[in-house]
């Protein structure tokens, strides 16, 4: 996410990825000011006009918030408040809008006073956290693009090879143009792009690669042992110790390490982990907690507001917290677990 402070009161956001949503969600508040540009219907007063049609303009305003809601499914927060400022002199002051906050999309936030763990969650994240994937093979490929715990998948890249049985006019260097060119749509400067697959086909694209201009500005690492190409390669890499060693200080190679350890301590019958929200809660009140782990799947069986009140009271008593979705395997392992999990600083009895 990147952000400015603009002064005491102000900063300036530009969520990046799905974890920012969720961070944003744990720090908008009701009575917050929301500053930004959005789109709004003005009724027309013409002749002929007919009165349930109206023109959608852009406009900037300033909205106290007054509801918040995370949508998941569609990556954005919906806040709904009363205008108190606005560009355009056909939207009065004092009725209602919702703001939609969605990635890329900058707006300012007003704060009478921030708090320390609103101020701690605010902070800038580097691009370090962001990784391409390519799973490739002569038949096919698959492409993602893995920043923090969210992983954005392409569709497959076929190449249209028959395989060795029949001769053909099969050209892979016009395959790997075409993955190039996807690769380039989605990698930025700096990022590591990981290549991988059964056989050799991984090697002769990563020389490939180096010679064109995404591959030039990246840095490139080819890994063995994922013998499987295309969206399932990708899968399959996202599950690996591989993952864990090449990008051990990402943020989805912690929450996988956390998983781990949990499911270790309940096979040896240890009490210093929680799984669910009942034993995650009173885990807290101990102020117990070291790190927490949750999916969408806890805040869509509970109510929204309490879970983002208990999770920013985690992180305030010194507890380190980790969201995860549903584009992972190792969110479908926290949703199985209850949506929250946690490893404890000491025991606590049940």
């Amino acid at each position: 996410m990147i952000t400015k402070t603009l002064d005491e009161n102000t900063i300036s956001f530009i969520p990046e990825e799905s974890d920012d949503l969720i961070i944003l969600r744990r720090i908008i508040k009701k009575d917050d000011k929301i500053v930004g540009e959005t789109t709004r219907v003005i009724k027309q007063d013409k002749d002929f006009s007919r009165p349930d049609k109206g023109e959608r303009i852009k406009i900037r305003l300033a909205i106290s918030v007054e509801k918040i809601s995370l949508d998941n499914v569609l990556d954005r927060i919906r806040v709904g408040g009363t205008i108190t400022e606005s560009n355009n002199e056909a939207v009065p002051h004092g009725s209602h809008h919702s703001f939609i906050i969605k990635m890329d999309h900058p707006f300012n936030l007003v704060k009478k006073k921030w708090s320390p763990i609103e101020k701690k969650l605010a902070k800038t994240k580097g691009d370090s956290d962001t990784f391409i994937l390519i799973a490739i093979d002569t038949s096919d490929c698959g492409i993602a693009k893995l920043r923090g715990t969210h992983l954005h998948v392409l569709p497959n890249i076929y190449s249209g090879s028959s395989g060795k049985r029949y001769k053909t006019n099969f050209k892979i260097d016009n395959f790997f143009n075409g993955v190039v060119n996807a690769v380039s749509a989605i990698a930025q400067n700096g990022n590591l792009i990981i290549i991988f697959g059964p056989g050799e086909t991984k090697k002769k694209f990563t020389n490939f690669l180096s010679k064109s201009i995404v591959g030039q500005k990246s840095k490139t690492k080819t890994i063995d042992g994922i013998d499987s190409s295309g969206e399932d390669g990708i899968h399959i890499f996202t599950k690996s110790e591989s993952m864990k060693e090449i990008i051990s200080d990402s943020k989805i190679a912690k929450v996988s390490r956390i998983i781990d350890q949990v499911m270790f301590l309940a096979n040896k019958k240890s009490r210093k982990f929680s799984m669910g929200l009942e034993e995650t809660r009173k885990a807290n009140e101990f102020g117990a907690i070291e790190s927490v782990v949750f999916s969408e799947k806890v805040i869509q069986d509970f109510d929204e507001q309490e879970i983002i009140d208990f999770l920013n009271d985690i992180e305030s008593k010194g507890g380190q917290v980790y969201s995860v979705d549903s584009s992972t395997d190792i969110g479908l392992r926290v949703s199985g677990l209850g949506g929250i999990i946690s490893i404890l600083r000491f025991a606590v009895e049940g």
